[in-house]
């Protein structure tokens, strides 16, 4: 591979983080062409975007990203450079569990995918063990959903409450 066609690799991997942080690190070798086509079909269905990349060129991107205002940790994102071994798939998202049940299903069936780490809001999760972490994490609009239900509950048990009273001084 060219001197270029590297350059060009690396500012596209790295314009797509830029783009979307959240991010999972995967191995997927030992699948065989109709199980990674399935993986890959599986990971469009549920909005996941899965490229395989050299493990060099994924670290030089990852190193020259613009963090500035991004929402990206440097910090973190050195913990991911050990991870970087073996055949590596990167999938990004906007949902942040989808990946990580995308790799929970087809482990358990194939043995493969298997997450090696994964970068999602600011925070990197290193090794497979977080899997079940981040099955169960939510992300910015669901939280927020969350906080506004809660919020709402008590108001409305207020609101029932003066109601009740409402009528009970009326019927009086």
């Amino acid at each position: 591979m060219r001197k270029e066609e590297k350059a060009q690799i690396i500012e596209t991997i790295a314009a797509q983080i830029a783009e979307n942080p959240n991010f999972y690190l995967a191995d997927i070798s030992g699948l065989n062409a109709e199980n990674t086509s399935n993986l890959r079909r599986a990971c469009f269905e549920k909005e996941v975007k899965l490229i395989v990349v050299k493990n060099t060129l994924l670290q030089r991107a990852l190193e020259g990203l613009d963090t500035e205002g991004q929402g990206i940790n440097n910090e973190e994102l050195m913990t991911l450079y050990p991870t970087l071994k073996g055949s590596t798939a990167i999938m990004f998202t906007d949902v942040p569990s989808a990946p990580a049940k995308i790799i929970k299903e087809f482990g358990a069936r194939l043995g493969k995918p298997e997450l090696k780490s994964a970068y999602l809001q600011e925070c990197a999760y290193v090794g497979a063990d977080h899997l079940a972490t981040l099955i169960n994490i939510k992300s910015h609009d669901e939280l927020i959903g969350e906080i506004i239900g809660l919020l709402q509950s008590p108001i409305r048990r207020i609101i029932s409450a003066l109601q009740e009273a409402k009528k009970e001084v009326t019927e009086e």
